[in-house]
């Protein structure tokens, strides 16, 4: 008897014991503390302002509606865990909840595509996790998703175990033993400033303090703080001012994407584990852990925001299926943090199996130079605008707008053309292996390499500006990572050519040969 016919048997015995002897599992009543602390948020709040603003009763209400929200918030949470059970038979995974609205729902073992962990700072202060059950269906619908929200880290890990095992598909792998692929260096903390993110999320920030400010019908600008920093500060020159704003909102930036980096990828640790799975272990204050399985792999794709780029950087996702909708699979796929690009690209053939990275290639097809033209034209109709707007005003207003106008037009052309060869340059495709390679962007450069087997279909687009200049948009259209991975610009010959070339006879149907002469 062979060992797979064996290792079937073994499985089927579990199977048969499991469906009998299952019993219904509850959440940890550690999550009722959980619950409670919910609150202490909204109460701390409410007692820093009544001190601040001497029971303001704008702000009373506003801060009573707070706490009675999270009151309400808190009673639906606990009773969630108290009516919640769960199973795991010897082929599927069953969830029921609910008082009232009875819900439940099952899934078979089969079918399971991802479990992944992750536990918030007040889950992790009682040591309590949630676990996600993925079976690579589209909907968004929290309904149709199986999530145990509370329970202990080791009944997590161990249901972990138990369903990954109970696929089936471990010995496939040939590996007797988890093995680590890259784990956390802190000398990647100095690409963590290299985004805009950073700012974006201060003027965020602001904006929404400043609202929430305003509803409680208190002023920013007569706060104390802000007198005083205008008493010290309200006689310098505007140039200096708006100068020290800039540089204020810089570093601050550089403060926030620092932390971000810092909360994110802490403890990172990327492992191939023995049953035929990747898991993504990362967080310092939320911990998650992503499961992506290796027969569902696809591809990769290396991204180079512009910052990044310069300074020899890039960030690793994975094409995998099985990621669940869009939003899922872009908080999912990530297989490293900002990191050289050197190290993306070992951690992309190791983690394909390839002795390169596939997105190494180089020798990527060039596109016509009437991609360039496009490239400069989309870039003077952004620029158009923005030196219409203050030329218009200092025609009607002052001539100061129209110093504005001429100068911002004066820096912005050269930019542009900048802007749209370093654009052009990038564009590229080609073949290598069992994967078809697609390269475009600027200010975030990516570079996909797509298994050729994983191509479902293509989707052509041609606009009218295209047609004119014989170019076309192709896409390799996949049930993995995006869903479409687009060949931008590309003549009409070497577009179908590559399409041909990367995936035989798919195209070939709908093609219409025109006889030459």
């Amino acid at each position: 008897m062979s060992q797979d016919t064996e290792r079937r048997e073994t499985i089927d015995a579990s199977r048969a014991a499991a469906s009998t002897d299952a019993e219904w599992s509850r959440l940890s009543p550690r999550l009722l503390l959980v619950n409670l602390s919910m609150l202490a948020g909204p109460i701390a709040l409410f007692a820093v302002t009544v001190a601040l603003t001497g029971a303001n009763l704008q702000a009373l209400i506003s801060l009573g509606s707070l706490v009675i929200t999270f009151l309400v918030i808190t009673g639906i949470s606990t009773m969630r865990m108290l009516t919640t059970r769960f199973r795991v038979t010897g082929d599927r995974v069953e969830l029921r909840s609910g008082l009232l609205f009875r819900s439940r729902r099952s899934a078979p073992v089969d079918r399971i595509r991802s479990v992944d962990l992750d536990a918030k700072p007040m889950h992790r202060l009682f040591g309590l996790t949630s676990l996600r059950i993925g079976t690579g269906e589209q909907s968004s619908s929290s309904s149709r998703k199986l999530s145990l929200d509370g329970i202990t880290k080791q009944q997590a890990g161990e249901l972990r175990r138990l369903l990954l095992d109970r696929r089936g598909n471990g010995a496939a792998t040939g590996q007797v033993e988890d093995l680590t692929i890259a784990e956390m260096d802190w000398a990647w903390l100095r690409y963590a400033p290299l985004t805009v993110w950073g700012v974006g999320s201060v003027f965020a920030g602001v904006g929404t303090a400043y609202r929430i400010l305003h509803e409680m019908k208190i002023d920013p600008l007569e706060l104390g703080i802000v007198k005083d920093l205008e008493d010290r500060f309200g006689s310098v020159p505007l140039w200096f001012g708006i100068l020290v704003a800039v540089v204020v909102v810089a570093f601050a930036g550089v403060a926030v994407s620092t932390a971000t980096f810092v909360d994110a990828w802490t403890n990172y640790r990327l492992e191939r584990e023995q049953d035929g799975v990747f898991r993504i272990r990362r967080g310092l204050l939320i911990s998650r852990s992503v499961t992506i399985e290796e027969r569902r792999m696809r591809g990769v794709e290396v991204t180079e925001p512009m910052l990044l780029r310069w300074a020899g950087g890039a960030r690793l996702n994975a094409i995998a299926s099985g990621l669940g909708n869009s939003d899922e699979n872009r908080s999912r796929r990530s297989l490293t943090p900002p990191v050289p690009r050197d190290e993306a690209l070992r951690v992309a053939a190791d983690v394909l199996a390839e002795e390169q990275s596939p997105t190494e290639l180089t020798e990527l097809a060039p596109h016509p130079r009437v991609a360039l033209r496009r490239r400069i034209n989309r870039g003077l109709m952004v620029l158009a605008p923005v030196v219409a707007t203050p030329l218009g005003f200092g025609l009607w207003l002052t001539p100061v707008l129209v110093h504005t106008a001429w100068i911002t037009a004066l820096v912005g052309l050269p930019l542009v053309v900048v802007l749209a060869n370093d654009a052009y340059r990038t564009l590229g495709h080609g073949i290598r292996d069992r994967y078809l390679v697609v390269r475009a962007g600027t200010f975030a450069r990516r570079t996909a390499a797509l298994q050729r087997d994983g191509v479902i279909g293509w989707n052509i687009t041609r606009s009218y500006f295209q047609r004119r200049n014989g170019l076309l948009t192709i896409g390799a259209t996949t049930a993995a990572g995006d869903g479409c991975y687009k060949v931008r610009d590309v003549s009409v010959g070497d577009g179908l050519a590559f399409a041909e070339e990367a995936v035989p006879k798919l195209l070939a149907p709908f093609i219409e040969r025109v006889p030459r002469g």
